[in-house]
């Protein structure tokens, strides 16, 4: 939970840093009509940082209206998402720029229309993987299993991982921390905390901190 601020404080801390960065959303699904076609607010978001500015179509260039599973909004709208157009979009995608980061759609093992993952792209292309932790109940389990996943392909080298203190009432939150860096053998590269609306400005000067290094 929370992968789009921190999508979001990622690109903003490395232009800071003086990187060229672009931050990307290659699948969306929950969007609305707009004179200039369907816009997702999560990519929106992405679209509006970084330098240079890219189209929103070189940022989301699949898109689609329901807010439903992103492989069942492709097959709906008969759409295909195959893994060969993922890597023809991301060739253009990185083009002009220093650093790219690419949020994903819904968690590692999203379908893809019609077969596959999302997590193909960063698996075929070798890029480092970022765990970004809901801190609610359910959250060791989900994040156990995902970074299992991720070491047992082992084609997108796991990066690490940040905590995000989403839910204010969260028992024990600095216990199940310190239980996810047992799980996820490393501590979390940042905590976010819980605040709303969230400050997209103090996530970014955390990670800047924190994380940048170790992921680029």
């Amino acid at each position: 939970m929370g992968k789009t601020l921190i999508a979001v404080a990622l690109v903003r801390a490395l232009d800071a840093a003086g990187f060229r960065a672009r931050g990307l959303k290659p699948l969306a699904s929950g969007a609305e009509r707009t004179p200039h076609g369907l816009r997702n607010s999560d990519a929106l978001a992405l679209q509006a940082e970084g330098r240079p500015r890219a189209s929103y179509a070189l940022v989301n260039p699949f898109c689609f209206e329901p807010a439903i599973a992103p492989h069942l909004a492709a097959a709906e709208a008969g759409v295909p998402t195959p893994l060969a157009s993922l890597l023809d979009w991301y060739g253009r995608a990185n083009q002009n720029c220093d650093r790219v980061v690419i949020e994903g759609a819904g968690g590692w093992r999203v379908p893809l229309h019609p077969e596959g993952y999302t997590s193909d792209l960063p698996e075929a292309l070798g890029l480092p993987v970022l765990l970004v932790v809901g801190m609610r109940l359910g959250c060791l389990n989900h994040a156990r299993l995902t970074f299992e996943s991720i070491c047992a392909a082992g084609q997108a080298p796991f990066a690490g991982w940040i905590a995000n203190r989403i839910d204010p009432g969260f028992a024990r939150a600095e216990d199940n921390i310190a239980t996810l860096e047992r799980l996820l053998e490393c501590p979390p590269l940042a905590v976010v905390p819980w605040k709303s609306p969230p400050d997209t400005d103090i996530v970014a000067h955390a990670l800047a901190h924190q994380a940048l290094d170790r992921l680029f």
